[in-house]
């Protein structure tokens, strides 16, 4: 039996009494709310379209192993957070926490790798991640990112970090900061790594549990924990770009020359890994801060100088390998970012994107009567076809009730269809303003209406 016993909830800030609610970490977009997180994504479309990428849309749920095998047995995402299906056949499905590694499964499924390389493509849609709600995380969130698949040249990491940028400073977000490194591959990588261990030994009773595990399975996440006890060790750790290899300081030194061609700001940030295995070479992340950023192009940041609470709105890198742990016997070179929309749509500075579809209404639709009724649909399908958009109340009856709601909603036309205009297949156009008002045939309707450029 369904349980039907009321519990408190909040919409829209009111406490409100339901049988039930949305699940801890998610919630229900309504209404403009849609708006702004569709209109973010059109935006970023546009870029990515002009720029020659090509959509892709992958299935929400996924083998679990597509994550577990490319993300990281040991990294969060597959030990803590990752949500998982078994099926009455017995598979083990996982709900998308990232895209990455499914745009990738797709590359290699679908046969790309025979396409004309590389392979440019974005995306957007929900991904799920069992975590602790807090500010900016939620447990189901949207991200819009782009991959380019097939090319090792450094020019396609400055090209997913330019539109990354790009598609966050059209949005009107300001004081990004973009922070920048370079992890290695698998030359040069191991004596990192080994240096590393060796560092971390010597601090191994300051470290939190998770990080004691992370010593043996993966060191290098050390560097990307949050805890207070583990996070100051982080500063005085060996850096990678110390440890690079030649072909690797040359593939770094390349993305640095065109992010300065190309005028963004970055500051090399030793510390910064990410948190997904399938890593290698370029990494980055965008915040944004709460006051200017002090550091100047291309200086190395002091770690002990900390920013006001920046919040990460967007982040990626390079994952020459992730290939082979889906099973492909070759390589794959790929760099990609993803964007928080959640994030973006947080931010005090950003300029309100709608879709170019949804335009604030200028006509509000008034009815009179049955017979008006029967005929309010027709009239409203001649202004859709006209490309005008409008309000109505067709539940309601009374002419002052639904002028009233006109002025309240400050909408300047109201078109009326009584009982005489529906003999006469006309409408009466009031101007809400001066009180005017023009009957109109029915079909000369949207030309009339374009005409006061509504």
């Amino acid at each position: 039996m369904v349980s039907t016993k009321k519990t408190k909830t909040k919409i829209g800030g009111t406490k409100t009494n339901a049988p039930f609610q949305v699940p801890k970490g998610m919630r229900d977009r309504i209404g403009h709310e849609v708006h702004e997180l569709t209109g973010f994504i059109e935006k970023a479309t546009e870029i990515c379209l002009y720029y020659g990428f090509k959509p892709i849309v992958t299935p929400l749920l996924e083998d679990a192993q597509v994550y577990s095998s490319s993300v990281g047995i040991s990294s969060d995402i597959v030990e803590k957070e990752m949500y998982t299906v078994k099926t009455k056949g017995g598979d083990v499905l996982a709900v998308r926490p990232e895209f990455t590694a499914s745009v990738m499964r797709s590359y290699l499924e679908q046969g790309m790798q025979n396409q004309t390389q590389p392979v440019m493509l974005y995306y957007s849609g929900p991904c799920y991640r069992y975590d602790r709600p807090q500010r900016g995380r939620w447990r189901e969130f949207y991200q819009f990112g782009l991959e380019i698949l097939g090319t090792e040249k450094s020019i396609a990491d400055a090209m997913v970090i330019e539109l990354t940028m790009l598609s966050l400073r059209e949005s009107g977000l300001q004081n990004l900061r973009l922070l920048v490194n370079s992890i290695g591959d698998k030359d040069c990588r191991p004596g990192y790594r080994r240096e590393l261990i060796a560092y971390y030994r010597k601090h191994q009773a300051q470290l939190c549990k998770d990080c004691k595990a992370r010593l043996k399975s993966n060191p290098l996440r050390i560097l990307d924990c949050k805890e207070p006890q583990c996070a100051p060790l982080k500063f005085e750790a060996p850096q990678s770009v110390s440890s690079l290899c030649d072909p690797c300081k040359k593939h770094f030194k390349e993305v640095l020359e065109y992010l300065e061609s190309l005028g963004i700001e970055y500051v090399i940030d030793s510390t910064l890994v990410r948190g997904l295995d399938y890593y290698t070479r370029t990494v980055f992340e965008i915040q944004q801060e709460t006051r200017p950023p002090e550091v100047a192009l291309g200086e190395v940041a002091n770690p002990g100088i900390q920013a006001d609470t920046p919040l990460t709105i967007a982040g990626g890198g390079r994952y020459d390998y992730l290939a082979r742990t889906l099973g492909s016997k070759r390589d794959v070179p790929g760099v990609g970012s993803s964007i928080g929309i959640d994030r973006v749509l947080m931010a005090e500075d950003r300029v309100e994107l709608m879709p170019r579809v949804i335009k604030k209404p200028k006509v509000y639709f008034i009815q009179l009567g049955f017979e008006a009724k029967l005929k309010s649909m027709n009239v409203i399908e001649v202004l859709r076809k006209g490309r005008v958009s409008v309000v109505h109340s067709l539940s309601k009856d009374s002419l002052g009730s639904q002028l009233g709601t006109a002025e309240k909603l400050q909408i300047p036309y109201a078109i009326i269809l009584g009982q005489r205009e529906v003999i006469d297949n006309t409408v009466i156009v009031r101007n809400m303003d001066n009180r005017s008002q023009d009957v109109v045939k029915v079909s000369k309707l949207a030309d009339y209406l374009k005409k006061l450029r509504i």
